[in-house]
């Protein structure tokens, strides 16, 4: 069964939405290779309209130009780009799909498929939110950048239970950013301040 890995630049105080005036100082070749070893996991993208929109609006130009980015711009461009949207879709972008039917569905259906090795959201945290409530995300992979946004959309939105993850891997860059890769994991067991008071420092 291939895995739903969710890979999302995101700042200190949990914002996903990206504002290029904290994200872009912190763009160096380590967290490079990390973007790139997140897609080399799969074959299939599952992304939201808004992220197709800004990646179709930019990365088609990229390959064509030739660029330094071109190559990656090509794998970008070469991969099954399956598209959450309400609204009909007019896809100028290579091997673009309209997602059909129910969002759980299809992203079960997707998980499903022998014929895919794995499925990336990059972005599009209404996606991810989704798919996270549904237990329906193998792994949460962030870049955790130094900075305090303060304002933008969170990935970890208001919700009635909490969403326990394990730590599988950690690299901390020397520009700050932290790469923290999570998986779903069941809650641990219920602990109360008896069960840890013998834990708390001794005064001096």
């Amino acid at each position: 069964m291939a895995k739903i890995i969710s890979t999302l630049f995101i700042s200190a105080d949990g914002v996903a939405e990206i504002d290029p005036a904290w994200h872009f100082p912190y763009f160096d070749e380590n967290m490079g290779r990390a973007v790139g070893e997140d897609y080399d996991t799969a074959d299939v993208l599952l992304i939201g309209r808004e992220t197709y929109d800004s990646f179709a609006g930019a990365w088609p130009g990229r390959e064509a130009a030739g660029g330094e980015d071109a190559t990656f711009a090509k794998q970008l461009g070469d991969m099954r780009k399956v598209v959450v949207s309400r609204q009909p879709l007019e896809f100028s972008w290579r091997n673009s799909e309209l997602v059909k039917g129910d969002l759980l569905d299809a992203a079960a259906a997707l998980k499903a498929d022998a014929g895919i090795r794995g499925i990336l959201i990059p972005g599009s945290i209404s996606v991810v939110q989704q798919l996270l409530a549904a237990g329906l995300v193998d792994e949460v992979r962030l870049l955790v950048h130094p900075v305090a946004a303060r304002k933008g959309r969170r990935l970890f939105d208001d919700g009635d239970a909490p969403y326990h993850l394990k730590v599988t891997a950690t690299e901390a860059f020397p520009t700050g950013v932290i790469r923290v890769i999570y998986s779903p994991t069941a809650a641990p067991a219920k602990v109360g301040y008896d069960e840890v008071k013998d834990q708390v420092p001794e005064g001096k």
